[in-house]
């Protein structure tokens, strides 16, 4: 393994050559990519040593929080956004329970509304996912027990329309700046896996330590599934055509400050619509179209959120710019006649994220940890189906 040395090579976001690499690395790298630093380096200009060294660098610095291949979660298990209400003083605890000790939570947020409304007494926000076989509904009743939540709402994409990051990319846009085409409508659909995809897979999904990151990066990790080169790639290349790999992504630290001071972003909001019953693809492509939206899901927010089923994140550095694509989003959907009968800003504050468990082998594991007999965490009759046995 060739020795780098990265004192002293730039590790900001600003820098020019990392900017540029950035551009197409925190999400532009679709699929399965055998050679994810040669097809950085061929859409950036940059030369792939200088990649490589520079994203080894921005790593070991925090300003790259985590480099991995992102699968598509949503096809692998069953998922949901979860808001939960908890009394205040239980908040922080509840918070460091899934995040820390939680590994089927992933987003976790504390969230607030300019104004009391509907649903502002749902503070913490936690993306919840549970191996194939178990139960959403009774792991989110666990955790609500272990942390002492008054309630939590549930809420699965049903479709979704936009699903990336590219902050870097993101940046400057002018509010109402969308694509010409619609936003794709994305499915749900859980995909059963042999014993060897599997195998394949979750290894596939572990990130990389900086010193792991070379030109052949696959090579150790067909090694480390006890599998040959070709075969890792053939998996993963199968599995990419079944839709359930996301993308090879260098995630940035946007929450904290992270070289030089600099902060990425400052405002996470997640956007709230409830459009007439119906209309929720047509809606869902729209809002997704928009460049400033990296999220955006049909979700149904039930009586708790006012009828809510169209909810969308974006991020930036300025509150009011934020609010302004939010403001430009409401005119776009009015003009292509879709109207809403309600609409909601839940900005988020405290914020971690990692990446959810997805095998089922560690939901296992986990319920021994806590003392619960496996077997009663299954999915009961009316959970399963023809997506999820």
């Amino acid at each position: 393994m060739p020795i780098r040395v990265t004192d002293g090579v730039p590790a900001a976001v600003s820098d020019p050559v990392n900017a540029a690499i950035l551009a197409v690395s925190e999400d532009r790298l679709s699929g399965f990519q055998e050679d994810p630093f040669g097809e950085i380096a061929a859409r950036s200009g940059i030369a792939v040593d200088t990649v490589i060294v520079r994203i080894d660098a921005m790593l070991r610095a925090g300003t790259i929080r985590r480099v991995r291949q992102t699968l598509m979660a949503t096809n692998l298990a069953r998922g949901a956004l979860c808001a939960w209400q908890i009394d205040p003083s239980r908040l922080d605890a509840a918070f460091e329970f899934m995040f820390a000790q939680d590994p089927f939570s992933g987003h976790v947020v504390i969230r607030s509304t300019d104004a009391a409304t509907p649903g502002s007494t749902y503070r913490l926000w936690t993306t919840l996912k549970v191996p194939q076989g178990f139960s959403l509904r009774k792991h989110a009743e666990f955790l609500q027990r272990r942390v002492g939540a008054d309630a939590f709402r549930l809420m699965p994409a049903k479709h979704l329309f936009a699903l990336g990051v590219g902050h870097v990319r993101r940046r400057g846009l002018e509010p109402g700046a969308r694509a010409d085409a619609l936003a794709d409508v994305l499915d749900t659909k859980i995909v059963e896996l042999t014993p060897l995809e599997w195998q394949v897979l979750l290894t596939l999904k572990r990130e990389f330590a900086p010193d792991e990151l070379v030109r052949d990066l696959w090579r150790s990790r067909a090694a480390q599934a006890q599998v040959d080169y070709d075969t890792f790639c053939r998996v993963a290349r199968d599995l990419n055509a079944r839709g359930v790999i996301g993308r090879f992504s260098t995630f940035l630290e946007h929450v904290k400050a992270t070289a030089n001071q600099e902060r990425v972003t400052r405002y996470n909001a997640l956007f709230h619509w409830a459009v007439p019953q119906g209309r929720e693809i047509d809606a869902g492509r729209e809002v997704g179209r928009h460049y400033v939206i990296t999220h955006a899901y049909w979700r149904e927010g039930g009586p708790e959120f006012r009828g809510v089923n169209i909810m969308a994140v974006a991020h930036g550095l300025d509150k009011e710019v934020v609010l302004a694509h939010k403001a430009a989003i409401d005119v776009h959907l009015r003009e292509a006649g879709i109207g809403f009968g309600y609409t909601n800003v839940f900005w988020g504050g405290r914020s971690e994220i990692k990446p959810s468990e997805i095998a089922p082998q560690a939901y296992v594991e986990f319920c021994s940890s806590q003392g619960i007999d496996p077997a009663t965490m299954r999915a009961d009759a009316d959970e399963r189906g023809v997506d999820n046995p």
